[in-house]
């Protein structure tokens, strides 16, 4: 029998809510029936993210569907991006609108809470990668400037959790979503004491974690009479982005990395336990959970955002597609300037084509001229990345990765995809692009029982979706470029 399932997939830029309609056949075909934008706003030089108007299109996206369609999902989920959270007090008020990872509020933070929890210690206890606006340097940069949020705070809800919590009444944080956080400890299974204590904050402002395909409850009746949808489960599915959209790599056995490839590009392996030791360490390779018993472990890159931020600038000027920046792109063939996408004064300068010139005169590179050559020198360091960190999860899985799997946003482009291919040497499987919103499906379906494993998951999406392969073609070039690459990773 045919089931539908209603996905609102939540990102740094946009939001859609995603219909799934799961067949007899074990075919899944999927169906845009709402999409928002979604942006940091700046009040008083602090960005937040405004949750009650994206709460607002959540229920809308509730309204199409129930004016459109004519019975309900079988299950609602709903996946964000990561790290960050909304304080509520004793009554159950949010206290302010969530203040987003790229805020400045996090400048020094991380190094000196190292000066309480030292950074080898924090990574024995958590197994996450290290960056600035991680949550728990996040909540020590409110313990250190003193925020009054702190002091009547009796509830810390992660995004997700708190759309969860405002259809449901339920409090509950799922487990790929925690383990990114770097408070939870993944061998004891729980929120940490000693990062706690080191925070002087109470562990119980944190919810109780419960895996991934967790039912939490029918949405309100409040929910019912906003939407005109009767009650219908609520799923705790991967809620974190990243976590619905490796779920959703068509790939089999264990001789494949993926590269979830969006604003972030996070590229990993997948492994039966957390890999905590000196290696993952030295490389900041981060351990987050996944789906069936799975970890993800991973490195996060800078992904397409140094792109979105100039076409952002560009457009201005004119609105190009991201097609037609590729086409530029395409017509501009160059290997020798190369920027680190991950340093610091990438992570939201005023302006990025300036911030990228200013990178290469600083390194003793040429900077683009034109908008192909910015697009040309940001895919082809995005490719170089791939192979850095490819270098290190081998290592790390102390076994060769024989193929890539590029899902998300950025398998739709092509050039992205062949640079890919061509700097690691590996083919690269494109697709599906709407990862994120299938793994959110199908881990609804699982937790209903349509579904029995993560594998039987996996071969539901080949069934379901047409990929394209990008066959390698190595060149002495790509040996130079990434020397090159090295060297600059290491200034």
């Amino acid at each position: 029998m045919a089931e539908h399932y209603l996905a609102f997939d939540l990102g740094a830029s946009s939001g859609r809510a995603i219909l799934g309609r799961f067949g007899d056949d074990n075919r899944l075909q999927i169906r845009e029936v709402h999409r928002f934008p979604n942006q940091m706003l700046n009040v008083m030089g602090t960005l937040h993210w405004d949750v009650f108007r994206l709460y607002e299109e959540i229920l809308q996206g509730m309204r199409i569907l129930a004016t459109g369609y004519a019975s309900s999902p079988a299950g609602i989920g709903i996946d964000t991006w990561g790290i960050d959270f909304g304080l509520f007090d004793a009554q159950g008020s949010l206290i302010g609108n969530p203040v987003a990872y790229r805020d400045r509020r996090t400048e020094g933070a991380m190094q000196e809470f190292f000066s309480k929890l030292p950074r080898k210690k924090l990574f024995a206890l958590t197994g996450i990668q290290f960056l600035p606006f991680n949550t728990v340097f996040q909540l020590y940069a409110m313990v250190r400037d003193k925020s009054p949020q702190l002091d009547i705070a009796a509830d810390l809800l992660f995004i997700p959790d708190i759309f969860n919590y405002f259809l449901t009444g339920i409090r509950k944080t799922e487990f790929t979503f925690a383990t990114t956080s770097q408070l939870y400890n993944p061998v004891t299974n729980a929120w940490d004491d000693e990062i706690f204590r080191q925070l002087r904050i109470p562990k119980n402002l944190m919810q109780e974690v419960v895996p991934p395909g967790t039912v939490l409850g029918k949405h309100t009746e409040n929910v019912s009479a906003l939407t005109g949808l009767q009650p219908v489960p609520v799923i705790a599915g991967a809620s974190h982005d990243t976590g619905s959209a490796v779920a959703a790599v068509p790939a089999s056995g264990d001789d494949f990395a993926y590269i979830s490839c969006g604003t972030w590009s996070c590229m990993g392996i997948e492994s039966r336990k957390p890999l905590i030791n000196e290696k993952t360490l030295a490389y900041n390779i981060t351990n987050e959970g996944g789906v069936g018993g799975t970890f993800r472990v991973l490195k996060n890159i800078a992904g397409l955002w140094l792109l979105q931020e100039c076409r952002k600038e560009w457009a201005k000027a004119r609105d190009y597609s991201y097609d037609e920046l590729v086409k530029m792109a395409e017509n501009t063939q160059t290997l020798t300037t190369i920027v680190d996408l991950d340093r610091p004064e990438f992570l939201n300068p005023a302006s990025m084509p300036h911030a990228i010139s200013d990178f290469c005169h600083a390194t003793g590179q040429p900077a683009p001229h034109n908008i192909g050559e910015f697009v040309r020198v940001i895919l082809q360091s995005l490719a170089l990345a791939y192979r850095y960190v490819l270098g290190q999860l081998e290592e790390v899985k102390g076994k060769r990765i024989e193929r890539l799997h590029i899902i998300g946003g950025g398998s739709q482009n092509g050039l992205l995809c062949q640079l890919a291919a061509d700097a690691t040497g590996l083919p690269v499987h494109a697709g599906p692009a709407e990862a994120t919103a299938i793994g959110n499906l199908l881990v609804q379906a699982m937790a209903l029982g349509r579904l029995a494993s993560l594998e039987a998951l996996r071969e539901v999406v080949r069934r379901s979706f047409d990929l394209t392969t990008y066959e390698p073609r190595h060149t002495s070039d790509w040996d130079k470029a990434f020397e090159h690459f090295k060297r600059l990773k290491q200034q």
